[in-house]
């Protein structure tokens, strides 16, 4: 089994400064935030990092950021995705890896491919990286379930793609891989308010959002279900459980990054077409910081 992507993985945000440009340093505390309290991994670039309003320049100028913060001390994953399967190929094949431990792709999304277009985008995927390759299933998102036979058959033909991260909220679905899976494959939650629930159940942890926020209280918490302390873990998510949902109520990252402001970590600036979090979401937001011990 591909211990780097055990336990619990951040979907890091882009922090903005009040110009939109991207706050490097704010970004920089970030990693070192969550290292020093218990992240396993990062994950750079991806749906909450707003990788679809960041310019070319700006993703390598971000994952240079990353890597210098993070010195090598904990694995790094690369969002490279999107619907456009020959352009994707092009960035893998043009980008520098050697600093990443895989690259983590989104299906595609609104073009709504069949399953059989979904394996084909994947297997192309798969032959062009030099590095393992997490799968990104989010049919909230990109419209279109890749239902969980289509994964399977991937995980099986080709020997890069180590792991799905499953996020349509569904837990059949969640099960159902679990069950099938090959057995060094791993199934890895793309959910916060299931994570704890598909580790107790066989999986191998979570890319979390909320988690970089609270990695220390986050991290042990999938740190004792992957050990099968069910009841000490659910004692950990319960103190979560409201922050889960707050940060999901308008939109992500605008919840995650009100946590932050709360913090004091970040601006809870975001680019357009997102907005940031309303007054009274940011209350609630900052009121839960404030008492969370």
């Amino acid at each position: 089994m591909n211990s780097k992507f055990l336990g619990t993985g951040v979907a890091l945000v882009t922090p903005f400064k009040m110009d939109l440009s991207v706050d490097h340093e704010a970004l920089a505390n970030i990693v070192n935030f969550n290292i020093e309290n218990g992240t396993d991994y990062l994950v750079i670039s991806g749906t909450t990092g707003e990788s679809v309003t960041i310019t070319k320049q700006e993703k390598k100028d971000i994952v240079a950021t990353i890597s210098e913060a993070n010195n090598g001390r904990v694995p790094m994953v690369l969002g490279i995705g999107g619907n456009n399967t020959a352009a994707i190929i092009e960035e893998i094949t043009i980008t520098n890896l050697s600093h990443m431990d895989a690259i983590l792709s989104v299906a595609p999304y609104y073009s709504k491919p069949t399953q059989e277009g979904l394996y084909q985008h994947f297997k192309a995927i798969s032959e062009a990286s030099p590095i393992d390759v997490i799968l990104y299933n989010v049919p909230g998102r990109t419209s279109k379930n890749m239902e969980p036979s289509t994964t399977i058959r991937l995980a099986n033909d080709f020997k890069n793609i180590v792991a799905v991260k499953e996020a349509g909220n569904n837990v059949a679905q969640y099960l159902r891989l679990i069950k099938d899976k090959p057995e060094d494959f791993l199934v890895i939650s793309g959910d916060d308010d299931l994570a704890l629930g598909v580790v107790l159940a066989g999986g191998a942890g979570v890319i979390s959002v909320i988690g970089q926020a609270f990695p220390k209280t986050f991290s042990a918490m999938i740190r004792l279900g992957l050990e099968g302390k069910a009841q000490e873990a659910y004692d950990l998510h319960f103190k979560l459980m409201d922050v889960i949902g707050y940060i999901f109520e308008e939109n992500n990252p605008a919840g995650i990054k009100a946590v932050f402001e709360a913090l004091n970590l970040c601006k809870d600036t975001v680019r357009l077409p997102l907005v940031p979090a309303s007054s009274q979401l940011k209350a609630k937001i900052a009121r839960f910081v404030s008492d969370f011990r």
